[in-house]
Formats: structure tokens, C-alpha cells, sequence
């Protein structure tokens, strides 16, 4: 291994810790403070939604600022960590101080804005760190830095459950774990924060001006959107449609390692047949592997373990060439890669955004509630068709759209 490429474990770690700050949170926040405080489905679906309102200001104005900072990028860095770190406890380990929902949005804004840049930061310095690897430099860094993410995320959406074998708060444990693994990914990330692209600021005009890039962020915006519905819905499906509460942890992590575990074959396929053909055959597999949660119903625990297990290695394309492409591309038009990350990240959260104010306000109205025999028929119909048909028909817009952009190069 090269010098160059041997810091790579480094922004596998540092891929942990944001992935535990993004999916994770969407699907254990919004459960806890149902079950903590008893806020309602619709306030909490509100409330994610108007934080991804503000990110349609503040994520590409992070995308600028990170530019703006490029040449004191590993102090605003650690900076940002730290305050996501603090904000996290302040999440799920303190007892709100004041109205619980004015509190999870305080919360979550300070998580989710420290996320952001964090995220752009971290995927633009990714840009310049491929250029200098040898070979599939884009596909190579992919590999490491995908595999890490969901890695992170199976940690982080298994932790509190298990977490709660051992102790009577669950959620404070997460919160402390988090904060340790923040400090030791700024610290391992130490020395990589280099000033990019300081000649050359395209801005965001440049990014979307470019007919593929835009494609991309389109692609990625649909394709982002099946996740953040099953990410959303996954525990009330397991509690009220499959009835085995108690299975979600088990099923999360098998999921997730089954996407940990597929990434570096998913990247090594790209660089043979090219990255579009092999995201696209994943794709198509996906709605194979997951339209089976159609059919599913109280006790097939065994059957969804299955669906869990074929879906999530289609994952694993899903989150690593994908990035990948985007990355070869800014590195084309887009030298500091700050910018396009922005809009990268705005279009990847707004998906959770309309998966919270879009389903489960509608849920609610259904009369779906929380606990063994609370939700009629009709209530638990509707979150199976949400939770498993809603992300195959948003799965066949991506593949529409990925088959019929331009030709795009090999990352």
C-alpha cells in the first residue's frame, strides 16, 4: 500500500461517524420521542420537514462556506465535530429542558448543520484524495469510504437497541459512544484537511450548468428516496405488520452488514463492466430483492430476514458507485467539489425530509398508533404499501432516469 493510500482507513472512520449521525437518527429520534415525551407522528414529521426546508438555504450556502474556510478546513472541521458531538447529547442523553418538540428541533439543527459540512468537507477532500491514488483512484476511495459508512450505520442503528439490554437508558449510551467516536475520527482524519482547488472557485452555477452533473443529482435525489422511506418506517413494519417486536435490531444489522459486506464487490464489478451498467443491474435487483416486503405478514420474521439480507448487498451499489460517479464527474468541472457536495447533500436529505411530512402524518390519520393490536387493518395495509410498494415505483424512476442519461466515464 502506497503512502498515499494508506490513510484510507482513516476516511472509512471518518465515513462511521457521519453515517451515524444521518440514517440512524431518522430511524430511532423520531421513535424515542414518541415513546419518551409522547409528541405526535405529525409534529415530529413537521418539524424534520422544516429542517430540510432551511437546507435549501443553508446546505449549498455550507457548500460555499467550506470553500470559503478551504484554507483552515481541518480546524473548522474539528470545530463542527465537536458541536455535532454536544448537540447529539443534548438530542438523546439530556431530559428536555423545554417543550420536547422545540427541543428536537433545537437538536437536530445543530446535528444536521455540523452534519452537512461536515459531509461536504469530507467528500470534496475525497475529490482531490482520488486524484492522487493510482488507478480507479474515485472507485478505490468509494471502496473505503462507503464500506465505513455502512460499517457506522450498522453500528449506530443496532446500538441503542442492543444498548438496551444492558441499561436503562439506551439512547444516553448511544450519545456518549457517539461523541467518543467523533474525537477519534477528527483525530484519525488529522492531516488530510489540505487546501483544494484554490485557483479555480466555480461556484454553483458551474455544477448545474453541466447537463450530466445535473442528471446525477437528479438520479441521486430518486434514487436517495426509497431508503429514506424504509429508513423511516422500518420499526413500526417490523412492530405492526410482521408483530415481532424485539426483531428490528437483528434485522437492522443484517441489513446493513449484508451492505457492508457487498460494497467492495459492488466497486471491483465497476471497474470492470462500468459503473453505470453495474448500478443499474443493481437497481433492477433491488425491486426483485425488496417487492418481496409486499407480501409479508405477522410472524414471517424468517422471510424478511431474507428480503433484509438480498436488499441490503443491493444497497451496497447503491451507496458507493453512485457518490463515485458524482465524484469523477466534479473532479472534471468542479476542481474544489465543495459546491457540487453541497447540493449533493441537500437533494440526499430532502428524500427523509418528504418521507416524514408526506407518510407519517398520513399514517397517523390512518389511525396507525404504536403497541400490539392498537391499529386496524386498514392503518397497517397502508404502512405495509408505504414501507415496501412506495420505494419499488421510486426505484423504477431511477433506473428511467440512470438508463437514459448520457454516456458517462468510468470513475
Amino acid at each position: 500500500m502506497s503512502a498515499r493510500a494508506a490513510r484510507l482507513p482513516a476516511y472509512a472512520l471518518f465515513a462511521a461517524l457521519l453515517a451515524a449521525a444521518g440514517l440512524p437518527i431518522y430511524i430511532h429520534a423520531p421513535k424515542f420521542y414518541v415513546d419518551e415525551y409522547g409528541v405526535s407522528l405529525t409534529a415530529l414529521g413537521s418539524v424534520l420537514f422544516g429542517l430540510r426546508l432551511l437546507d435549501v438555504v443553508q446546505d449549498p450556502a455550507l457548500g460555499w462556506l467550506a470553500q470559503a474556510l478551504r484554507a483552515w478546513r481541518g480546524v473548522a472541521v474539528a470545530v463542527a465535530a465537536i458541536f455535532m458531538a454536544v448537540a447529539m447529547l443534548g438530542l438523546l442523553a439530556v431530559p428536555a429542558p423545554i417543550d420536547p418538540v422545540l427541543w428536537f428541533a433545537l437538536m437536530l439543527t445543530v446535528v444536521f448543520s455540523c452534519f452537512s459540512f461536515l459531509t461536504i468537507c469530507f467528500y470534496a477532500q475525497g475529490v482531490a484524495k482520488a486524484d492522487a491514488l493510482p488507478g480507479a483512484g474515485h472507485l478505490a476511495l468509494a471502496r473505503w469510504r462507503e464500506t465505513g459508512a455502512l460499517l457506522g450505520v450498522c453500528v449506530a442503528s443496532v446500538a441503542p437497541l442492543l444498548l438496551g439490554m444492558a441499561m436503562a437508558r439506551p439512547f444516553t449510551g448511544f450519545a456518549v459512544g457517539f461523541a467518543v467516536l467523533a474525537v477519534a475520527a477528527a483525530l484519525a482524519m488529522r492531516g488530510e484537511w489540505r487546501p483544494t482547488a484554490t485557483s479555480v472557485v466555480g461556484g454553483f452555477g458551474t455544477v448545474l450548468r453541466d447537463a450530466l452533473a445535473r442528471r446525477l443529482l437528479l438520479i441521486a435525489l430518486v434514487n436517495a428516496a426509497p431508503v429514506a422511506v424504509t429508513s423511516t418506517l422500518l420499526l413500526f413494519y417490523v412492530e405492526l405488520a410482521l408483530e415481532a417486536p424485539g426483531w428490528e435490531g437483528p434485522l437492522l444489522l443484517l441489513f446493513f452488514l449484508a451492505a457492508a459486506g457487498a460494497a467492495p464487490l459492488w466497486g471491483m464489478l465497476a471497474e470492470r463492466y462500468g459503473a453505470r451498467n453495474v448500478l443499474l443491474a443493481a437497481m433492477c435487483l433491488g425491486i426483485v430483492a425488496f417487492g418481496g416486503a409486499l407480501l409479508l405478514g405477522p410472524g414471517d420474521v424468517g422471510l424478511f430476514a431474507l428480503v433484509c439480507l438480498a436488499s441490503g448487498a443491493v444497497l451496497g451499489a447503491d451507496l458507493t458507485l453512485l457518490p463515485a460517479m458524482f465524484a469523477s464527474r466534479m473532479a472534471k468541472i468542479s476542481p474544489s467539489a465543495a459546491e457540487g457536495f453541497g447540493l449533493w447533500s441537500f437533494v440526499s436529505k430532502l428524500t427523509l425530509a418528504f418521507a416524514a411530512i408526506a407518510l407519517l402524518p398520513a399514517l397517523e390519520g390512518a389511525g396507525l398508533q404504536t403497541g400490539p393490536g392498537e391499529s386496524s387493518d386498514a392503518a397497517v395495509s397502508l404502512l405495509i404499501w408505504f414501507y415496501a410498494g412506495v420505494p419499488c415505483a421510486l426505484k423504477l424512476l431511477a433506473i428511467a432516469l440512470l438508463a437514459t442519461a448520457q454516456p458517462m466515464e468510468q470513475p
